[in-house]
């Protein structure tokens, strides 16, 4: 069981193929929830199937994890030393064309979903299409459910225009729960300083994102140039509002990755942030390989100048907040 002085660590995003190991790697890590990716391309049957499959770990480990469909549960879960689990979608396809499934897919514990991933969806624009109309009719339906159940609207691989739609029309704060700003690294999947400041202004959260192909010099990205990142971006969105959303992925085989760029919209291999000659999924840089590193992460940050206060907030604190604010029906 964590000691009560020791810090609550969040993680913002993974998609991890889980199994005991891994498991026991996020308590010993420190872990009292994670968000974790529940669907991509699924829809409605195949993302049901899914849930059911995180019951049945549930049971199998229930020792070490629970489901976490409230803050309270986050903190009960780290009174236990166990995992909170909150389930999210990468994008909306679960729902079809069906506004009713919001509130079904909230009672069964989903509590965070993207508008789109990567490519136009029936809500919103994915960061990799080359024009951006905004937020569609069903998108701004959507918004509107969303905010009435409880569930986050997260624009994590949207497209700036839609992003910035999505800010404004939500009477909720959004999160853009892994990603980071572009000015560290100046990728399609990260965010400029005018969506960040947005999502500062409106009260949303940022969680800052591991994945190598979010970062500078990507998997030889050091420590101290995160956390740079990180007192830059906290300027900018405020060090209330930012925490941590690895994008760790363990476990998976490359046609897993394949899947995920490509789902079931194209025949051809789509390599996302990747290239031909670098297919493969990128290695975490060596200060985080894992989720027994979000000590590194945390000590990164004090000896970068934030405070331990800020720091307690950054690595969960803030989404604890944030989760408690937004979990629940307006």
């Amino acid at each position: 069981m964590p000691k009560p002085d020791k810090p609550l660590i969040i993680d913002g995003l993974q998609y991890v193929n889980w199994n005991r190991e891994l498991l026991e790697e996020a308590v010993a890590g420190g872990l009292s929830a994670i968000h974790v990716t529940i669907a991509y391309w699924e829809n409605t049957k195949e993302t049901l199937a899914n849930i059911g499959d995180w019951h049945r770990l549930f049971r199998q480990h229930g020792d070490i994890v629970m489901p976490a469909h409230s803050a309270a549960d986050v903190t009960e879960a780290r009174r236990l030393g166990k995992i909170g689990i909150v389930f999210g979608f990468q994008n909306c396809s679960p729902i079809e064309v069906d506004l009713r499934l919001v509130q079904v897919f909230h009672e069964l514990g989903v509590r965070i979903m993207q508008l789109s991933y990567n490519n136009q969806s029936l809500l919103a624009t994915g960061c990799y299409e080359s024009d951006d109309p905004g937020i569609t009719r069903f998108g701004k339906e959507v918004i509107k459910e969303m905010n009435r159940v409880g569930m986050v609207i997260d624009m994590s691989h949207s497209a700036e225009r839609s992003t910035l739609e999505a800010i404004e029309l939500s009477s909720r704060p959004i999160a853009i729960t892994h990603a980071n700003p572009v000015f560290f690294h100046d990728a399609l999947r990260n965010k400029s300083n005018a969506v960040v400041s947005a999502l500062g202004s409106s009260g949303g959260m940022l969680g800052l994102s591991l994945y190598p192909f979010h970062l500078k010099e990507g998997s030889n990205c050091t420590l101290e140039s995160f956390c740079a990142m990180a007192a830059e971006a906290a300027e900018l969105v405020g060090v209330e509002q930012l925490g941590i959303g690895s994008d760790l992925c363990q476990n998976w085989d490359y046609s897993t990755l394949e899947w995920m760029r490509s789902g079931r919209w194209a025949s051809a291999a789509d390599y996302g942030e990747g290239s031909a000659e670098n297919s493969d999924w990128p290695r975490q840089p060596d200060w985080f390989a894992n989720s027994r590193h979000f000590g590194n992460i945390a000590e990164g940050l004090q000896k970068t100048g934030f405070s331990e206060r800020d720091v307690n907030r950054v690595m969960g604190g803030n989404w604890l907040e944030f989760f408690d604010k937004s979990f629940g029906p307006a």
